[in-house]
């Protein structure tokens, strides 16, 4: 028998489709299960568009963070400082990945650029670009800083989170808190580390510890 009868081809799914797109077919049929499992008849009115658009809608748009097409253009230009940039009170909105319930709060952003620069408002669509994805708030805290740190060739990029979760509020223990997060990628010296959270106590009308 010619061996080469024996070496199956390809399919078209494993040779071209991206691992990491998504797939509105099986978003569909997920949502209709999980309908039928709840003891709910997805034909019924009310629900066929339910399963069959708003949720498969819902969760690509949630998504769009573990997706590199849909990653904001983060276009920059010549340093005109070589001072801490901060931005404070970003709103943050995720899914999280144990339960697939949201969490939501806050993203206070620093960064000493290096030769480049950007525009304060892609610091607010790079966060919710990253948030748009079912991950955990430490997770994102760390891809928010690494990703800016290369996005930006900056000298050092602080962050930080503060994130109420729907895991909490709407079952377990449910009681509202607030979690929050740092990391810090680079050269962020103690001068820096002061300011950044006088500016986020600034943000939040706290006293100031000085």
């Amino acid at each position: 028998m010619d061996s080469r009868e024996q070496e199956p081809a390809p399919t078209q799914d494993t040779a071209t489709q991206p691992t990491n797109s998504f797939d509105e077919e099986k978003a569909r049929r997920g949502a209709r299960l999980l309908l039928e499992a709840a003891g709910r008849d997805p034909d019924s009115t009310g629900l066929s568009d339910t399963w069959s658009r708003r949720v498969p809608e819902m969760l690509e748009t949630l998504t769009e963070g573990s997706r590199s097409e849909s990653k904001p253009v983060m276009r920059t230009f010549e340093s005109e400082t070589d001072g801490l940039i901060v931005k404070t009170g970003i709103p943050l909105q995720s899914m999280c990945e144990h339960h697939m319930l949201p969490f939501q709060g806050v993203a206070h952003v620093a960064y000493r650029p290096g030769e480049e620069m950007v525009g304060l408002s892609k610091l607010i669509r790079y966060v919710r670009w990253q948030s748009r994805q079912l991950t955990t708030q430490e997770t994102l805290t760390r891809d928010i800083a690494v990703g800016l740190a290369e996005e930006l060739d900056a000298h050092g990029v602080a962050v930080e989170v503060t994130a109420t979760h729907m895991c909490e509020v709407m079952r377990g223990i449910e009681t509202e808190t607030e979690t929050t997060t740092r990391e810090r990628v680079g050269t962020i010296g103690e001068a820096d580390r002061t300011q950044f959270r006088e500016s986020i106590r600034r943000h939040a009308g706290g006293p100031s510890d000085r």
